[in-house]
């Protein structure tokens, strides 16, 4: 006999941790992949000198469609490579 209570329990936790592990990969790509968060903080820079803000809704969402990623996980993955590699940029 099944036990509801247990299994809605893993139903449950198997919808939240998919979202953090998918993101979790997503950073880890640049994580490990230093080359990669250079190349994006060039891109930055170059998005700020034209006078763009990457971390605008408008940065963000074609950030995303460029690299086929939700608005989420783009801002998420913006918001990382700009904490941890280029602070300078806005």
């Amino acid at each position: 006999m099944l036990r509801p209570i247990p299994l809605l329990v893993a139903t449950l936790s198997a919808g939240v941790l998919t979202p953090v592990l998918a993101q979790s990969d997503l950073l880890n790509s640049v994580k490990n992949n230093p080359g990669e968060a250079k190349a994006l903080c060039s891109q930055f820079r170059q998005q700020n000198a034209a006078g763009q803000s990457v971390l605008s809704k408008q940065a963000i969402n074609a950030f995303a469609a460029a690299r086929n990623l939700t608005y989420r996980d783009a801002d998420v993955l913006t918001t990382y490579v700009v904490g941890l590699h280029c602070d300078e940029v806005f």
